[in-house]
């Protein structure tokens, strides 16, 4: 785990770098595509944000949701995603939401630089956000 100060231009800044973007979102795509058929299915989908635990706690502490709540919750998620309505999530699809996602946590970060503890995950798109403005600020030898 790691400290890093981050606010919205870091974010944006980012997702502005379409190289470094698609390169990353692209990376994350393939981790996920357990079964490397090129999409990611309803299954795939709901195994990463299980993974993440993002909707089983609030602010890093267990809350108890209901089973079907939570399955609500993935079906919502997946027909965001899956923008053409396909069943499947393809990978201009992902890299939509998640540009949309991440410009999202841009405006809600706005210009006020927080400090944000960030596990060493290769596919944390906030991690490589952070990573990109360190390089950017490093003197060239």
């Amino acid at each position: 785990m790691g400290v890093v100060v981050i606010d919205g231009s870091t974010v944006r800044d980012f997702v502005s770098d379409e190289g470094q973007f698609k390169k990353s979102v692209d990376e994350s795509f393939a981790s996920l595509d357990l079964n490397n058929d090129g999409v990611l299915s309803r299954t795939e989908l709901r195994k990463a944000f299980e993974s993440m635990r993002l909707l089983e706690t609030h602010f890093g502490i267990d809350v108890v949701t209901p089973p079907e709540q939570l399955s609500q919750l993935y079906d919502s998620i997946f027909e965001k995603f899956d923008g053409d309505h396909s069943g499947t999530i393809d990978l201009e699809e992902f890299r939509a939401e998640m540009k949309k996602i991440m410009l999202a946590i841009a405006d809600g970060l706005g210009s006020c630089p927080i400090q944000m503890l960030l596990e060493d995950d290769d596919h944390s798109l906030l991690k490589k956000a952070a990573d990109l403005e360190a390089s950017k600020s490093k003197p060239s030898s």
